[in-house]
């Protein structure tokens, strides 16, 4: 036994693992809260309009705010996972070869994007209420849902970037997406 098997602190490949699951379970976690508070607006909304003839004041703005946090929860959830939509043509005609050239080129160019979207969030949400950046009914402040939105465009770039340094175990020969199905 290496002295890394006995303490999971030591071995870097752990410690990334656990923060990486525990990153993902946190924003699951979050983005599920956000569903459930959409849908309990989107039922009393529904409830008190027709119900009732008197619509919730508000309910669009808590849920357009409600679907940020979601988004940004579901962003880097998918992408933890691998479960973003991806279509394999490259492979299936050029081979392995060229396309682990291509998804190299593939992530640096989505981590660039991903970073200056993040950067570009963090500068909208630095300004605030300044700027006139609140929700149109119950004034809302659009501030911490942009850094949500930052910080979750941010972990992608990071999780991207990750990718690109990691070693990835070889694929199974039966895996159904390099069948094309």
């Amino acid at each position: 036994m290496t002295p890394s098997d006995q303490d999971p602190v030591r071995d870097p490949s752990r410690v990334h693992e656990a923060l990486r699951r525990w990153l993902t379970a946190g924003l699951a976690v979050t983005g599920g809260v956000a569903l459930l508070l959409l849908l309990g607006v989107t039922v009393v909304e529904v409830v008190a309009r027709h119900l009732f003839g008197a619509p919730l004041l508000g309910a669009e703005d808590l849920t357009s705010m409600g679907l940020t946090v979601l988004v940004a929860a579901a962003v880097v959830c998918a992408a933890q996972d691998g479960t973003h939509v991806s279509v394999e043509l490259i492979e299936r005609f050029a081979g392995r070869r060229v396309t682990r050239a291509t998804d190299a080129v593939a992530r640096v160019l989505g981590a660039a994007a991903t970073a200056v979207t993040a950067v570009a969030l963090f500068a909208n949400g630095s300004c605030g209420i300044e700027c006139g950046e609140i929700t149109g009914t119950i004034a809302i402040v659009h501030t911490p849902f942009y850094y949500a939105l930052g910080a979750c465009m941010a972990t992608y770039s990071l999780l991207l970037a990750s990718r690109l340094v990691r070693r990835r175990p070889p694929r199974e020969e039966d895996d159904s997406r390099a069948r094309g199905i």
